[in-house]
């Protein structure tokens, strides 16, 4: 291969389709649990993302409720992957090896957001959310001035690896995933880029500015403790218990089990056997979508 601006053109423009191809991964999981949330500065601030709104009968004045001066932040984080090509191996054609190498890092880009949205799930039993507690917690503050604030929980405690129901069926999911620069694939391949002219290598590379967090804790519910049919009663019972600060009943109802591999087996057995062990129904059959993701062990 003739190493010239117009050959390293037509390299670069074969390499972004099998990044492409490698963007084309059929399955992802963060879109389960997390809204993607656009961003346009360093970071997003989110005001009173447990607030829902209630309607009320206008009598006389609007009744306003005005966002709170606290905010949620989110910073975006810069990420990257690089991949340099010695000048040589295009010289001794051989870049044709190179095409499989930018497929796997078109497949990263694809599972990035699953690696940050699952990375930090499990981490809400010892990270604070918009209220001030740890995201799964045990005594989340609700209620109002005219109201007697309570403590509410939406965790549920033991030894074992996590699992999670989730209710995505509200604009906001329980978690965002926020993009300020999207996913993009660049080069350095320039006689006079430093990369070139003191190592004789061309750089490819791709990078954006994009963040994981925490969003409505009541739309979601955690257990440590065993996946039996008990506890899984017991965490949508508490799910749908839930009020708003006025005392409205919010309606929340999990669509989603959420769990790892090594909680897959006792997941299936819960929610797909049509009879339990004693031959009786099985009140929880199919009630609710299985997402094993690999990413929570």
């Amino acid at each position: 291969m003739i190493v010239d601006s117009a050959n390293l053109a037509s390299l670069f423009v074969s390499l972004q389709a099998s990044f492409n191809v490698g963007l084309t991964i059929k399955e992802t999981f963060w879109q389960h649990i997390a809204t993607e949330m656009p961003s346009t500065t360093s970071e997003n601030i989110y005001h009173e993302l447990g607030e829902f709104p209630d309607l009320r009968e206008w009598l006389g004045d609007r009744h306003v409720k005005r966002l709170s001066a606290k905010g949620y932040r989110v910073v975006n984080k810069k990420f990257e992957a690089t991949i340099g090509i010695a000048k040589d191996k295009l010289e001794d054609d051989q870049y044709q090896i190179f095409g499989k190498r930018f497929e796997m890092m078109g497949n990263s880009v694809a599972v990035h957001p699953d690696q940050l949205v699952y990375g930090l799930l499990p981490q809400g039993f010892a990270s604070e959310g918009f209220d001030g507690q740890n995201f799964f917690d045990t005594d989340h503050p609700v209620g109002n001035e005219e109201n007697e604030i309570k403590s509410v929980s939406n965790m549920q405690d033991g030894a074992g690896n996590p699992w999670f129901l989730i209710d995505d069926s509200r604009p906001i999911k329980p978690m965002i995933f926020q993009k300020r620069k999207d996913y993009s694939l660049k080069s350095m391949t320039k006689d006079d880029d430093e990369n070139v002219f003191m190592r004789d290598e061309f750089l490819y590379g791709v990078d954006a500015r994009v963040n994981s967090a925490f969003a409505i804790w009541q739309l979601a519910y955690a257990s440590k403790a065993a996946l039996t049919h008990d506890n899984l009663d017991a965490g949508i019972a508490s799910m749908g218990a839930l009020k708003s600060d006025a005392g409205r009943p919010l309606g929340v109802m999990p669509k989603k089990l959420i769990c790892g591999t090594s909680n897959r087996a006792a997941a299936k057995k819960v929610i797909d056997n049509m009879r339990l062990a004693n031959g009786e129904d099985n009140h929880n059959y199919k009630a609710l979508e299985v997402v094993v993701v690999p990413w929570l062990d």
